[in-house]
């Protein structure tokens, strides 16, 4: 009888325990997040190759968003379709933070041949790499976007 009511308490702190852990999905949430940003920067650039035509990058304190012109708000009009037909604007999950370096380009784009550029550029490329960092529970992933080429890693 001791023996079973041990195992019993054993369970039920082991249940408390991982019980909270699986209700708790900030870090499941900041990885997924992650992914798809970087999902989202490559299709932004394969895009604009396929098109021959900018597509910006706006990043903003609730997510990404990609955009056919340089407006910010994107208009309904000029915002990019995602692949499945539905909004390529990508908001941040509860609990979830995301930083850029440097903090002027969070408003970018890829011209016709893939090669970021800042938003303000005409001419030469001023853009000088991305690192967007995502941040929650612990958990922290950075997507970086290569100065020359525009490859997402």
């Amino acid at each position: 009888m001791v023996e079973l009511i041990v195992v019993m308490v054993l369970a039920g702190i082991l249940g408390a325990i991982g019980a909270a852990r699986f209700f708790n999905r900030t870090g499941f949430d900041a990885a997924a997040y992650a992914e798809q940003s970087a999902a989202m920067l490559r299709y932004a650039q394969k895009l604009a190759i396929a098109q021959n035509r900018p597509v910006y990058v706006q990043a903003t304190a609730q997510g990404l968003g990609l955009c056919y012109t340089a407006a910010n708000p994107c208009g309904a009009a000029d915002l990019v379709p995602a692949p499945a037909g539905a909004s390529s604007a990508n908001s941040l999950p509860g609990g979830v933070s995301m930083s850029l370096n440097p903090i002027g380009a969070a408003a970018f784009y890829f011209n016709g041949l893939g090669r970021p550029y800042l938003a303000a550029d005409t001419g030469d490329s001023s853009f000088e790499g991305l690192a967007l960092t995502v941040s929650g529970d612990g958990i922290t992933r950075t997507i970086s976007v290569a100065q020359e080429t525009g490859y997402v890693f």
